[in-house]
């Protein structure tokens, strides 16, 4: 048995639109998270253009600033221009002629940061720790406009008068004797063991 829809075209059609801006937005949710994590072919594929993106190629030497590493693979300047290309003619030459200025300009050709500058600090602690303390003081007043608006009064059964009768009457009925609440209790010289 088929169901049929009843009811007017422009209703229907209102749903067809309905259904298919739910699929939009779930194809857009795929596309938008899962599409970077796959291959280029499937991005043209999806787009309809050719997009290419720059692959790094893991075989290449590459350069890195690691300390552990002093001399990198590579250099950090590749693509020298004219003024570099001087500076490097001049280095093959006797380096008592470089100046401490042309001495520092062919480290930095080689190597973009120095040891003192890897081994400096950022102050990225700063904002982690601000972060914190902002949600512990969200958190708190979170905290506090519940105990003052949502939460009711203290149950009677939590007031020291309370616990003592209760902690009376297990004693009484000698509640768990052996290991438990009654076996710390001396029933002689009525006090605690």
């Amino acid at each position: 048995m088929r169901f049929q829809h009843v009811g007017t075209s422009d209703n229907r059609e209102q749903k067809d639109a309905q259904m298919l801006t739910s699929r939009a937005l779930l194809r857009g949710f795929k596309v938008g998270f899962w599409r970077p994590l796959s291959s280029t072919s499937s991005v043209q594929a999806v787009h309809g253009k050719d997009v290419s993106a720059p692959a790094l190629d893991c075989s290449a030497l590459q350069y890195n600033n690691r300390l552990d590493t002093p001399l990198p693979d590579i250099p950090f300047v590749s693509n020298l221009n004219s003024e570099q290309k001087q500076l490097k003619e001049k280095e093959r030459g006797p380096w008592t002629k470089l100046t401490r200025a042309d001495q520092l300009a062919l480290y930095r050709l080689t190597h973009e940061l120095s040891y003192a500058e890897m081994r400096k600090g950022s102050d990225e602690w700063k904002t982690v720790v601000g972060g914190l303390f902002f949600f512990l003081g969200l958190s708190g007043l979170l905290v506090w406009w519940q105990r003052v608006y949502v939460f009711g009064d203290v149950p009677h059964t939590l007031s020291k008068e309370w616990v003592e009768k209760q902690t009376q009457r297990m004693l009484d009925m000698r509640v768990n004797p052996i290991g438990g609440f009654s076996h710390h209790w001396d029933y002689d010289k009525k006090q605690w063991k």
